[in-house]
């Protein structure tokens, strides 16, 4: 249980709160690339509490600048795209992607004093099937050279999905290793549209996670935020290892269907306090994604990313199926049980009123680490896991592992093992 003050503290994003000024030290996502094409309409976005708006000028250089225009606050997104920048429909004024005023076309000389003019403005890369803002002060630290970011076209995948609550508890979800056991529990196992088999074992990641549902879980602190162990009883003289991540400051990085070549992303970006953008990724190191790879996490969305089942409909839940079909009843996509759970805690779950337990080990250091970031950023530091060197940005340690080993091996030498493999065939 932590107070509220902590809550408040791990949860308000908005510019000048604690949270929000750390989030801002980070690269963060503000829309897919499909969202924003070339030769396209301006896009309206609010990540952090921000309203703004994305665009692409005539040379194709991304901008991210304040959504109201400096003039008398009319709406940019609507503007045109032209002469180097975006043109408000108002009274003309032009503002290229740096958020300086170009020309103020109704003043004599087309404005003597627009260089006073500083619109809010935020510099942006394209990566991964995504775009990126940097929301901070200063020099913007090095884009993470995360796998998921520089794998090929046809061996990732990239969406969105809105979350009706708070950040916070969506990442938090992808850190407790216990609710696999039963929020996403296949009672039938033929439901599944391909029957994944964990390496090391005759069984698939479902059977096991439902035949021990109370493992082992251990929690290492990285340079980039926690290394999670989950171990569980895999039958006679095996044992069922997971590893999954929390990446500073709103990352998670778990096993999926790519598991052995590749791994899943979850990346939560608060939108404001209460709603959120969860990105999705998945990619592979060794060959293109196929259809149904590429295509499920997009099951029961509509074309604004929003899932078709939700609160409003009770996430179509079928009590009937509950009984011979999936655990929670709500059909076999992973997403919608996850909008669930989360979204159902409340717009900003009141963690006052929790009673935290064993297997909640990883929640806590995660929320500590943030904790403890906040306060070096207020000391006017750099938080865990800005890099700014390249020496530093190599991020082949970032994996997730699911496999069956035998229960007398050590579980953190055998990881140790793993990833050095992977960075000796990888690495560059």
């Amino acid at each position: 249980m932590i107070s509220a003050e902590e809550n408040r503290l791990l949860t308000q994003t908005d510019p000048k709160t604690p949270c929000g000024e750390l989030l801002r030290r980070y690269w963060q996502p503000v829309a897919l690339s499909e969202e924003l094409t070339e030769g396209g309409a301006p896009l309206k976005v609010k990540i952090l509490g921000e309203e703004l708006v994305l665009f692409r000028d005539d040379e194709g250089r991304l901008g991210l600048i304040g959504l109201h225009c400096s003039h008398r606050g009319t709406d940019l997104s609507y503007g045109r795209i032209e002469d180097g920048g975006l043109r408000c429909l108002y009274h003309g004024w032009l503002y290229d992607v740096c958020g300086r005023v170009l020309e103020q076309p109704g003043e004599p000389g087309g404005g003597a004093h627009r260089q006073e003019i500083r619109h809010p403005a935020y510099p942006c890369q394209e990566s991964g099937g995504i775009i990126l803002a940097y929301m901070g002060p200063g020099e913007p630290p090095l884009l993470p050279n995360y796998e998921f970011l520089t794998a090929p076209g046809e061996y990732r995948t990239a969406t969105k999905i809105f979350e009706a609550c708070n950040y916070l508890q969506g990442n938090e979800g992808n850190i407790d290793p216990v609710h696999l056991s039963f929020l996403h529990q296949c009672l039938d196992e033929a439901q599944f549209a391909r029957r994944r088999t964990v390496p090391g074992s005759a069984a698939t990641d479902n059977a096991l996670l439902g035949e021990d549902i109370a493992p082992t879980i251990d929690v290492e602190v990285t340079d980039y935020g926690l290394r999670i162990y989950t171990v569980r009883d895999a039958g006679r003289d095996k044992r069922y290892i997971r590893i999954t991540n929390f990446v500073m400051p709103n990352l998670s990085v778990f096993g999926g269907t790519t598991v052995g070549a590749g791994y899943a992303i979850h990346w939560h970006v608060p939108i404001d306090d209460t709603h959120h953008w969860k990105y999705i990724f998945a990619f592979s190191r060794e060959k293109p994604l196929d259809e149904f790879i590429r295509t499920r996490s997009r099951a029961e969305l509509t074309s604004d990313y929003r899932m078709t089942r939700n609160a409003s409909n009770r996430y179509q839940q079928d009590r009937e199926s509950m009984m011979t079909q999936t655990f929670t009843g709500m059909g076999v996509n992973f997403q919608a049980h996850d909008a669930f759970a989360t979204e159902s805690q409340g717009p900003v779950q009141d963690r006052t009123a929790e009673h935290p337990v064993t297997s909640d080990k990883a929640i806590i250091a995660a929320r500590k680490l943030l904790l403890n970031a906040m306060k070096t950023v207020q000391d006017g530091r750099d938080p865990q896991h800005v890099m700014r060197e390249a020496k530093s940005n190599r991020l082949l340690h970032v994996q997730a592992l699911s496999e069956v080993i035998p229960a007398d091996m050590d579980s953190k030498q055998f990881v140790r093992e793993r990833i050095s493999e992977i960075e000796r065939r990888y690495g560059n």
